[in-house]
């Protein structure tokens, strides 16, 4: 899964918002004391400015510069965002100084200027433009329109160009208290002392940022909306922890950069975490506290009021396609049958002879010798086989691009506090500038998540040739081509790349490990049933969870936080098969219709430089590169 676009939540770009939001918190702890701690550069934040926030008309501007002034347009309700990409400098340094506007506030000026943007784009003429430039302007369109239908609904959080939607603002997986942590330890620059003074301005708007949110989440409950008690019961937990550890988790980044002035600036980040932080924290988990009361154990959105518009919604932000619930529920159950025809003969080579492949499957991972050691070591281990196979598969991009990139990554154990509601890794490209690299995050909460014969498929899956590989790609677009990212062709794209890894000879020594990766395949045929079932065919959690063990032999450890997710995030695990079974697709129209002229190379960098896009513009660049092919 990809983590990049993940700041979706932090939305608007008010300079009067934030300043008070510095003020209050500042207010707080004592003004006198509170500034004499702070570094000189953190004690006056550079404020944003008039001409930090553009304007969204784009007349009279050439293609390019529209779909640059659009993608600037859009940051400046996500400066967040701007920073992870690496544009947050220039004449928008100041974004890197504040998150902007939270809550419901912010979410109504951004649906504002995404309302406009889409009038522009609709409006700006087409004539004579790029094959490129149509695709960016298509992309800006189908992506701000799906966005607006769900900014229209009473509730839920909507991610701009990106993959989690959630109809729960604060959940096991969703809100401030899980990404705001991240952020700073990892996103918010700490290379010079000037960067301290907007880590510092940023982390007093925390506990304004927080309360956003909790506005929000009590307007759901009024509105009837309260998430599965077995969702806020993980939450509970989880924000306890984070109340727990807050001091450490935001002070800890500036303690570790060792530049000049980042302990005097720690224990100032101590003092905000424990006068401002920890209240916002404890009043979210108060309302938390609250709705567990109420709660009932039903998993899908179609408990829910306006449960049924909310999850059609949702399956066409994550698939950008039209199909119902039913078709998709029934496609999954397809493409099972298929898989497990592929695997029946693998099994019985190996021994494996008797009972349904979910249930040797399940055989095979009780098998000692596949997995890996309990604790720190096998920790240890995890770590050095990921690596050994990134070694391997960075040899064979050759075989399978014309055109390659380098990426800069590291393979990092996901925070403490996450572990428990995460899934079992997620993976994604740098920033646009390089400065912050891509990123494999693997979930080390329990060894006995992982398995000798799929670690490698899902090295593949998260890094190289799958999410991290194609983000370099997309980094090299236009700014907001880079942005604008659609599930299914993110996550269609990484099973692809599980697929190549196959193809180039991953498993031709180690037929376990192609089991491994079939599988995979087989495990994202299934979240295209359970999702289904859950949100559309009333389901309960259990019978979600038993379908993934009976009929795929999946763990039990591995489905426990997978099907809580798809409580949580609505339809985004459907964008990963039908976006796979699209790309495949194409690929035999192609391979179809050049016939000798067909070259494998030629289609795979020919989809990736195509770009991350709605599937249909995907099967328009495979068109492109027939006719190129044919010619």
């Amino acid at each position: 899964m990809t983590w990049a676009k993940r700041a979706a939540y932090l939305a608007g770009m008010r300079e009067s918002t934030a300043t008070i939001t510095r003020r209050q918190t500042l207010a707080g702890l004592g003004a006198a004391s509170t500034i004499a701690l702070l570094p000189a550069c953190a004690a006056k934040p550079a404020p944003a400015t008039a001409s930090t926030v553009p304007s969204t008309s784009l007349k009279g501007l050439a293609p390019d510069a529209a779909l640059e002034r659009v993608a600037y347009a859009m940051l400046a309700h996500e400066p967040g965002r701007a920073t992870g990409l690496g544009v947050d400098v220039g004449e928008y340094a100041g974004w890197r100084s504040t998150f902007g506007t939270g809550g419901a506030e912010g979410r109504a000026a951004y649906a504002a200027t995404i309302k406009e943007l889409v009038a522009e784009v609709q409006a700006y003429p087409k004539d004579g433009l790029t094959s490129d430039q149509l695709i960016g302007f298509e992309v800006v369109e189908t992506a701000f329109t799906r966005a607006l239908e769900g900014m229209a609904l009473s509730y839920g959080d909507v991610a701009v160009g990106s993959w989690r939607n959630a109809p729960y603002v604060v959940i096991q997986n969703v809100g401030g208290y899980i990404d705001l942590p991240r952020h700073f330890g990892s996103g918010q620059p700490l290379n010079t002392a000037d960067d301290i003074g907007p880590y510092m301005s940023r982390l007093a708007e925390v506990p304004a940022l927080m309360d956003g949110e909790l506005d929000r989440i009590r307007d759901a409950r009024g509105q009837g909306v309260v998430p599965p008690d077995f969702l806020l019961d993980k939450a509970i937990r989880q924000m306890e922890a984070a109340v727990a550890s807050a001091g450490e988790s935001y002070a800890a980044p500036l303690t570790a950069s060792k530049i000049s002035g980042s302990e005097k600036a720690a224990q100032q980040a101590v003092r905000i975490a424990a006068s401002g932080i920890v209240p916002a924290l404890e009043r979210q988990l108060a309302e938390l506290k609250v709705q567990r009361a109420g709660a009932r154990d039903k998993a899908g959105m179609w408990a829910q009021p306006g449960g049924e518009e909310y999850y059609a919604w949702a399956l066409r932000a994550s698939t950008t396609t039209k199909l119902t619930p039913d078709e998709i529920h029934r496609q999954g159950l397809d493409e099972l049958r298929t898989l497990h025809a592929r695997m029946d003969p693998i099994l019985k080579e190996i021994g494996y002879t008797e009972g349904s492949v979910g249930a040797r499957m399940r055989a095979l991972s009780a098998d000692p010798r596949y997995h890996f050691a309990e604790g720190d070591k096998g920790r240890e281990e995890i770590f050095a086989f990921i690596n050994e196979r990134l070694g391997w598969i960075r040899s064979q991009m050759p075989r399978a691009f014309n055109q390659l990139v380098d990426p800069r990554m590291e393979v990092r154990r996901l925070p403490l506090v996450e572990e428990p509601g995460a899934p079992g890794a997620y993976g994604g490209a740098g920033s646009k500038d390089g400065s912050i690299p891509g990123r494999f995050w693997i979930n080390l909460r329990t060894t006995d998540l992982h398995r000798k014969y799929d670690l490698a498929d899902l090295t593949f899956h998260e890094s190289i040739p799958g999410h991290v590989w194609e983000g370099e790609f997309s980094n090299r677009l236009p700014l907001i081509r880079s942005i604008l990212a659609f599930n299914a062709f993110s996550e269609g794209w990484a099973l692809y790349a599980e697929q190549l890894a196959d193809e180039l000879g991953a498993y031709d020594e180690f037929k376990v490990g192609r089991l491994g990766y079939l599988q995979s395949l087989a495990f994202r045929a299934c979240r295209l049933v359970v999702d289904t079932g859950m949100h559309h065919k009333r389901w309960t959690r259990e019978q979600g969870r038993q379908f993934f063990v009976e009929e795929n032999g999946s763990k039990v450890e591995e489905v426990a936080s997978e099907v809580d997710r798809y409580c949580s995030w609505p339809g985004q695990a459907c964008g990963y098969k039908i976006g796979h079974s699209e790309i495949v697709k194409n690929r035999a129209r192609a391979q179809a219709e050049l016939g000798s002229k067909y070259d494998l190379k030629g289609f795979n960098t020919a989809v990736v430089l195509g770009g991350n896009a709605p599937l249909s513009v995907m099967a328009n660049t495979v068109s492109r590169y027939i006719a190129g092919a044919k010619a």
